[in-house]
């Protein structure tokens, strides 16, 4: 990666030398304070990352992040999935705290903003009725059955 690239920290001491961040440190940082809070299900990710994933590839921690600088602007866009029944609007105001306090509190360095985007709600799995050993409701076929068509 190129040095241009990474964020340069101001140091209070600049005889120690130099601090600097690579993007991508600050898109793990920002996945995993919204993995943390109540109501996300999960971030979006490409379809590279869920293929890894399929593969038991480690997850990405920075899936569903996007890191803008600009001028010396850090902006955020994160795109997460939200629990049927949680306050959208309550649980993105928590996100865009969250990712401003972890973001501030872990590189001293402030965010221009974070766009929030949900980009679907995820309902609860339901228990099938089906049997997916007996999909016909057939009598167990491990038990013997008589003539009659009654078990023994």
């Amino acid at each position: 990666m190129a040095e241009s690239s990474n964020i340069t920290l101001q140091s209070k001491e600049p005889s120690l030398g130099q601090i600097q961040i690579a993007p991508e440190v600050l898109e793990i940082i920002v996945g995993i304070a919204v993995s943390q809070i109540d109501g996300v299900n999960r971030m979006r990710g490409s379809i590279s990352s869920s293929v890894n994933e399929l593969f038991g590839r480690k997850k990405s921690l920075s899936k569903g992040v996007k890191l803008t600088i600009v001028d010396d602007q850090i902006s955020v866009d994160v795109y997460a999935y939200l629990d049927y029944g949680v306050s959208v609007p309550k649980v993105a105001l928590a996100i865009q705290d969250k990712v401003k306090q972890q973001i501030l509190f872990m590189t001293d360095l402030a965010l221009s903003e974070v766009n929030v985007h949900i980009t679907g709600i995820v309902t609860e799995k339901t228990e099938s009725g089906i049997d997916p050993n007996n999909l016909f409701g057939d009598a167990d076929p491990e038990t013997p059955e008589n003539e009659d068509g009654e078990e023994s």
